[in-house]
Parts: C-alpha cells; structure tokens; sequence
C-alpha cells in the first residue's frame, strides 16, 4: 500500500474525468484517507463525483484567492487529523481575454489572475500547510510543457512557467522542514478545464504525432500514479522536480513524429 496510513488534501476535484479525481481514487485504493476541496459554482459537481471515489470523502470548499477560505480549510484539517502528510495543488485559472491568440491585448488585470490563481497559490497553499506538515511530506502540482509558446495558450502558458519557478523556490525552503515540493508535467487530457482552452484540439492531435508512447489523451490515469508516487515514501529525496508524464514528447524535436 503505497501510501497506506497518509493523510491528503486533493485540491481541483471536479468531475471524474479531472486529474484531481483519480488521484484521489488511487490514492484510497493505495491506502490514503484524503480530503478533497472543490470552488464556487463547481463545488456541487465535486461533491457528486466524491461519491464515484471508492469511498466517498468530505469535501471543503476552497478558492485558494480567499484568505478565509484558505485559513477555514486548515482549521479543519488541524481539527480532523492533527497533521497532514501531503497535497495535490491542481488549482489553475485564466480569464478568456488571457487565452485564444490575444497575448498581446491582455490586460494586466487578467495576466495578474493568471499568476495569482495558477502559480502563487503553490505558495499560499504550501505555507498554509505548513504548521500541519508536522513530520514532513510531499507537495505536487500539475503542470504542462511551457518549454516553448504554444498557440493559444497564451497567458496559462507563462503562468505555467512561473509555476515551475515557485516549486523550486518551495523546495528550497521547505526542505529543511522535511517537505519535498515537485510539479507533474502532464500530456494534455481531455478534462473539463482543457477543453475550456480555445484550440485544444491542436495540443491533442500534435501530441499523437510525436510522442513516442502512444499517447492516449482520454486516460489520466499515468499521470495520477506519477502523482501518487510523488506523494509517497518512495521519492525521499527528490524535489524541486519537473517530472513528465507525456508519453515522451518533451524529449523529441519537431520534426521527429512516430513513424508506426
């Protein structure tokens, strides 16, 4: 039981088909009692998929921009267990006007959402966390490759960015409380929140070109274990990590499609 005995919070539960989801679901089949945490007019839906998991957990809500929000739900976990041992930051948002080719029209208003929801609230979650961190443990956020621009994706994508700076500026601080902090770089899935990005359908048909494992963009469930094993005694000493999960894509140059 790879993470018998943990205690989690799994932020950015939304329906089943989330990431956030079916880390949460393997997590209890690995031995995990998790608290999940859903926000606004998406919370019912978080509430009905909780029933799906293998066995139905509380769920908090949580807009990690609220600070009374984000003191609420810690009071909760430090009355409910006393400590916690690790956390799923899957927390990401930009505005419309952030997204779809307007990059150079974007307001600072709606570049600053971006940052704050997508890539400060690592920190605001990490140092929330902390006083319950009582003997250490594990932070992972879902990431995607921002290695290069892509289209469409605009804003999220230097939010991306940003978003891998924070985790390893977590994990040096972290570390000497025994907290090891790394991010999860996901191929694209077909969640609720992906299709909301305009021109998605681009990121999934290139992915199938060259990715060198068959890359299947409808099942999140590779990228949930690699969370999950991040999350558990078996990556002591790894952090400050981007790790890919991807089926290979970030390694292979344009031009180096699959020849199956």
């Amino acid at each position: 039981m790879l993470l018998e005995n943990k205690k989690l919070l799994i932020t950015g539960v939304l329906t089943d088909d989330s990431i956030a989801w079916h880390v949460a679901r393997i997590a209890q089949e690995e031995g995990a009692e998790i608290v999940v945490t859903g926000f606004g007019r998406g919370l019912r839906l978080t509430e009905r998929s909780v029933q799906r998991l293998p066995e139905p957990c509380p769920v908090l809500e949580l807009d990690i921009n609220d600070a009374d929000q984000v003191s609420s739900v810690m009071s909760d976990l430090g009355e409910r267990w006393g400590r916690i041992d690790g956390a799923l930051h899957a927390i990401a948002f930009a505005p419309e006007d952030a997204l779809g080719g307007n990059f150079l029209n974007t307001p600072p208003e709606s570049a600053q959402t971006a940052f704050m929801t997508s890539a400060f609230s690592y920190k605001t979650l990490a140092v929330g966390l902390l006083p319950l961190m009582t003997e250490g443990g594990a932070l992972v956020t879902l990431d995607f490759d921002n290695s290069q621009a892509w289209p469409a994706y605009d804003w999220m994508g230097v939010a991306k960015s940003a978003l891998q700076s924070v985790t390893r500026y977590l994990a040096r601080d972290l570390g000497p409380h025994g907290v090891r902090v790394n991010a999860v770089s996901a191929g694209p899935l077909s969640t609720v929140a992906a299709k909301s990005i305009p021109g998605f359908d681009a990121f999934d048909r290139v992915w199938k070109e060259r990715a060198p494992l068959s890359w299947d963009g409808s099942n999140p469930d590779p990228v949930a274990r690699m969370v999950c094993v991040l999350l558990s005694d078996w990556a002591p000493m790894t952090s400050g990590e981007v790790v890919h999960v991807d089926g290979g894509f970030h390694a292979i140059a344009s031009g180096g499609e699959r020849t199956d």
